[in-house]
């Protein structure tokens, strides 16, 4: 018996209280992460780097894969959004260089 996809089961319920679960869903992960650093920072410094690169990564991921390819599906502007796109990248490395 096939199980239908997440997506066409998550159609049935209403937005709100789904924004509310994914949510409190996000708030559970990042305080699991959050607990998680805090205990890492009196040990080994080079776990805690790790865990910073992959959030970079992480983020990073998501800007690549999500964000620019659907700003390129919308009309409009899509040299702008990705010259916007590119000087925020590099607005981001200045400060990294300028902080670090």
């Amino acid at each position: 018996m096939d199980k239908p996809p997440l997506s066409a089961v998550l159609t049935q319920f209403p937005p709100l209280p789904l924004a509310l679960i994914a949510t409190l869903f996000t708030r559970l992960v990042t305080a699991a992460g959050g607990a998680l650093v805090s205990r890492t920072r009196r040990g080994e410094p080079k776990v805690l780097d790790a865990m910073l690169d992959f959030a970079a990564g992480a983020m990073i991921f998501v800007v690549v894969e999500e964000l620019i390819p659907e700003s390129r599906k919308n009309p409009g502007p899509v040299d702008l959004v990705t010259l916007a796109t590119l000087t925020g990248f590099a607005v981001m490395m200045v400060i990294d260089v300028a902080l670090g």
